[in-house]
């Protein structure tokens, strides 16, 4: 049996700029961090007593005879690019996940990065983490072919708050942002997370901006620009954290002139709903349409704001630094 452990990420500015549409032709960066809400797959291999050879357990169950049978698709495309059927016999997988699904923390790519993980370590090799996003990577672009960016499987892998940087050459460099212990828990203080009990397919919504990306340019370009600037603000202890809230606003003014999917009207409601309660800015994560707001607000603000926005669950988070964990290694059985 093995279970890995592999968490969900906030990006905080660069989002649009890890398409590699965009950057392999202008480069991209992104600032991003982890946090304490997982992603866990279990893995063993199946014992042959069944009719079925493989078993895929989330929100639904899947008993199949053959890889090619397996309706999940990343499941289906990790099984098949990775070869399993040559040196493992039946697999039994299960997941499940600490938040919702298709709500914008990138938990489409932590499940990737973990099941791939936990295969790796069922055939018993070490696996880099830098390895294990590249691996992801090419399983969502290359083999499933969705409208996704780069920057959730590194995430995943890595773990941490990073700047991530995408070169025009498919190159990826990970440098974890130094920031003072009490100036990170500063930042931690003022971020709030809302669940907008909204689902949507992230695909959708990333083709309506990729396929506007050549439109867009100057405000990419900016928005490319902003992740340099959040790093100098939280680097400059003089510089008042406040100037991170507002600089979250300028970003999601940005963001929505992407697509017009990003956004809605109720959506937005909710949002300067947020704002006249006091916070100073936020965000819709991932691709837009729905999902979770990350939002920026003095503590004093808080409670003002979890009032105001009742009808959303609050989901209190920590950062971590962790990235995808095997947190149980039984490979011959448990």
């Amino acid at each position: 049996m093995i279970i890995t452990r592999t968490p969900f990420r906030i990006s905080f500015f660069g989002g649009g700029t890890d398409y590699p549409a965009w950057y392999r032709e202008h480069g991209g960066a992104v600032l991003a961090t982890t946090i304490n809400k997982y992603c866990y797959i279990s893995c063993r291999q199946l014992p042959p007593f069944f009719e079925h050879k493989h078993r895929i357990v989330y929100s639904l169950i899947e008993n199949v005879r053959s890889i090619a049978d397996i309706r999940h698709p990343a499941v289906r495309a990790v099984l098949a690019t990775m070869r399993v059927e040559d040196d493992l016999d039946g697999l039994e997988i299960h997941h499940d996940g600490d938040l919702p699904a298709r709500a914008g923390l990138g938990s489409s790519s932590s499940f990737t990065v973990g099941l791939i993980h936990a295969i790796r370590a069922l055939r018993g090799q070490y696996v880099s983490k830098d390895e294990l996003a590249k691996e992801a990577i090419h399983v969502e672009q290359d083999v499933i072919r969705e409208n996704v960016g780069s920057q959730d499987q590194v995430s995943a892998a890595f773990g941490g708050l990073n700047r991530i940087e995408f070169r025009r050459d498919d190159s990826i460099d990970v440098a974890p942002v130094i920031v003072e212990r009490e100036r990170l828990a500063s930042l931690q203080d003022h971020l709030m997370l809302f669940f907008t009990g909204i689902s949507r397919i992230a695909s959708d919504v990333a083709k309506s901006k990729i396929d506007n990306l050549g439109n867009r340019r100057d405000e990419l370009q900016h928005m490319r620009a902003m992740v340099d600037e959040a790093i100098g603000i939280l680097q400059r202890p003089a510089t008042p954290i406040e100037d991170f809230g507002r600089l979250l606003d300028e970003g999601w003014r940005y963001k929505r002139s992407l697509s017009d999917q990003v956004s809605t009207p109720h959506l937005d409601a909710l949002y300067d709903a947020a704002r006249s309660a006091g916070a100073l800015g936020g965000k819709l994560l991932g691709a837009g349409g729905g999902g979770f707001f990350l939002l920026f607000a003095p503590p004093a603000a808080q409670a003002n704001i979890r009032e105001r926005l009742g009808d959303l669950v609050h989901v209190p988070f920590r950062f971590e630094n962790s990235g995808s964990r095997v947190m149980l290694y039984q490979p011959n059985g448990l």
